[in-house]
């Protein structure tokens, strides 16, 4: 059975609620709708599978230095989540298309910044010679799926965001900091996969 086959088994409904936005509650939908935005979790394919995060570069106007799922916004020429999530991660982290093996398109989840995010989880093969995109991302690196799906390694985190100050769930991961949307689509993704 490949690891794409185990992780569509092991796929149910949700063992806790699933979180729709921040802490605080859902965020509000802008005046002008949501931005459909998608990422991709990418799975390694291991013993011990690991997911691919990014550190974004410290200088992008918006979530500067953050650490995210590569993705981005939804274009019109994809034709849905599922080819967005991938050609942004080809253009992020040089991840082929052809290697990415898609289990399933996850939970939406809004950000305070106006989007709405469809996570897919995907297979690839471990130790692709990935290539960060210079302009976008700092570093590319590999988080033990079994540390992301162990709800008791996160904690809740604070920080204030135009004028409020805004609750979300954190995870600490040698230096870097996984949290906010992420760490929220992480969960999401534990509370509906059983692994092993």
């Amino acid at each position: 059975m490949t690891l794409a086959d185990r992780l569509r088994a092991r796929l149910a409904d949700p063992v806790a609620p699933l979180l729709t936005g921040d802490l605080n509650g859902a965020a509000p939908m802008p005046a002008t709708g949501w931005r459909a935005a998608a990422v991709l979790i990418a799975v390694t394919e291991r013993d011990e599978p690991g997911v691919l995060l990014t550190q974004r570069t410290g200088d992008l106007r918006t979530h500067a230095g953050q650490v995210a799922f590569p993705g981005g916004s939804i274009d019109p020429a994809d034709g849905g989540p599922v080819a967005a999530a991938l050609r942004e991660a080809a253009e992020e982290i040089a991840l082929p298309t052809s290697a990415a093996t898609v289990v399933a398109t996850l939970d939406r989840y809004h950000t305070v910044t106006g989007f709405e995010v469809v996570p897919v989880l995907a297979t690839v093969p471990a130790d692709l010679p990935l290539v960060p995109a210079p302009l976008e991302v700092e570093a590319i690196f590999e988080v033990p799926l079994r540390l992301l799906l162990d709800a008791d390694n996160f904690s809740v985190g604070s920080r204030w965001h135009e004028g409020t100050e805004r609750f979300y769930y954190e995870l600490i991961f040698g230096e870097r900091r996984i949290w906010g949307a992420t760490a929220a689509m992480i969960l999401n993704l534990a509370r509906r996969l059983t692994w092993p």
